[in-house]
């Protein structure tokens, strides 16, 4: 439990590791340096750069230097972890992704290498960290679907995206099947496709907020129709009391009809209700997915789950009719009444 939380306490927020070349902003906050220099070459074409955490803003581009104290902090937690891990737990277990590296009995894959479309385990992915030869490698988490990111025509990395066609491709393809078309990098759509994703979120949010304003509204109705059906059945037992001998028959005929138009407006509503409280669900546990698929840093995975979550559930709320006040008009008894 302690270790799991220094480790927590010494995560890079941005990709979720122990911190490597650990630099600290003004805020506070401390990243990798790679990490946070991507966050920020993002943020180039508007000058304003922010903390991935906290959102503060700073300008102009702040000179990252390493916090040699904090480094120094991870390094002998890294140390600690590895002393204190036993073997059994460094080895591939059921469902664990395996080192493609590891000779004989395997270890635990940490990370993937979609350049090299493999996965290693601790000691093995060290030279991806500390060699220049793999500096420009991209890593993901330990993914045993490497297939699904490679295209299967060119054996290529998919890291090409075509707008024209609206799909995945490697470099090769834009020499062929894909020549002349409207093409961006991975990163390029998914920082749009985020954008958008966000949008999305902001708008699903503004529609929970108006159906559970449409919530409060059925339900002020429902207590609106049940207390007027019930000051019209009281009004009716009044009047019809009074003329019991010769207008019992109008009297049950009376009640009768408001209860059945109270049955049919409350039903209706209740219907509504449990139709609107459904969307309600259906939208926080969409937001919720959004939530999680803006926070992957697999960019090829965010852009596959991506159009899945595009489509807008719900139905229109231009359909959900409120139910009628129950309007009751005993005129027409009462001039019955008078002609009697």
């Amino acid at each position: 439990m302690a270790e799991t939380s220094d480790q927590d306490q010494f995560s890079c927020p941005v990709c979720l590791d122990l911190l490597r070349v650990p630099v600290t902003l003004h805020c506070g906050h401390s990243f990798c340096k790679v990490c946070i220099n991507d966050c920020w070459d993002q943020e180039d074409v508007k000058g304003v750069y922010s903390c991935p955490q906290c959102r503060e803003t700073f300008t102009p581009r702040p000179v990252l230097r390493r916090n040699n104290m904090l480094a120094e902090v991870v390094e002998k937690l890294k140390k600690t972890e590895l002393q204190a891990a036993s073997p059994a737990h460094c080895y591939a277990g059921p469902g664990d992704v395996e080192c493609d590296s590891c000779t004989g009995r395997k270890h635990k894959a940490v990370k993937s290498c979609l350049v090299c479309q493999a996965s290693f385990c601790e000691d093995h992915l060290k030279p991806h960290y500390q060699s220049p030869a793999f500096k420009k490698h991209k890593l993901a988490e330990a993914c045993a679907e490497l297939q699904e990111k490679i295209c299967s025509e060119h054996d290529k990395l998919m890291e090409i995206y075509c707008c024209t066609d609206q799909s995945l491709i490697c470099y090769l393809c834009t020499m062929k099947k894909h020549k002349g078309h409207d093409t961006v990098s991975t990163k390029t759509e998914r920082t749009k496709k985020q954008n958008e994703l966000k949008e999305d979120q902001i708008k699903s949010q503004q529609k929970i907020q108006e159906k559970q304003k449409k919530v409060q509204e059925l339900k002020q109705t429902v207590d609106i129709i049940k207390m007027r059906s019930q000051a019209a059945v009281d009004d009716s037992e009044r009047i019809f009391t009074e003329l019991i001998n010769s207008m019992e028959k109008k009297r049950s005929e009376g009640k009768e009809l408001i209860r059945a138009q109270e049955k049919a407006e409350v039903s209706r509503a209740e219907r509504l209700l449990n139709q609107l409280e459904q969307e309600i669900a259906d939208l926080k546990r969409r937001i919720t997915e959004m939530e999680q698929l803006s926070h992957t840093h697999d960019d090829i995975h965010f852009l596959q789950s991506f159009p899945s979550l595009c489509v807008s559930p719900g139905c229109d709320d231009s359909n959900v009719r409120k139910p009628n006040l129950l309007l009751i008009s005993l005129r027409s008894e009462k001039t019955s009444r008078t002609n009697l």
